[in-house]
């Protein structure tokens, strides 16, 4: 997406009925997030296209740590990314 304002639901909503699944990626917290609103979204508009639940990846629900190392810890990684995809495809790897 290029923005998150406004929202492009429509955009949104044909990406699902073709591939029937959404997994969202933020580096905010889960909760009240964009992901939250992007599935919400997708719950009310496309929800029938749907054939596996929404993914959610985001940060750690912690506070931000100010040290570099910890902060890192508590971001988002390419392979949780790639766990919730396998997990929305259901493949075992």
């Amino acid at each position: 997406m290029r923005s998150i304002r406004p929202l492009d639901v429509e955009t949104i909503v044909r990406s699902v009925q073709k591939t029937n699944r959404l997994i969202t990626v933020e580096e905010g917290y889960i909760q009240s997030g964009v992901g939250a609103e992007i599935s919400a979204q997708v719950m009310e508009n496309a929800f029938d296209f749907l054939d596996a639940p929404v993914e959610r990846v985001a940060s750690s629900d912690v506070p931000m740590p100010y040290a570099r190392n910890l902060e890192d810890y508590a971001m988002v990684h390419p392979e949780q990314i790639v766990s919730s995809v396998h997990r929305l495809l259901n493949v075992k790897f």
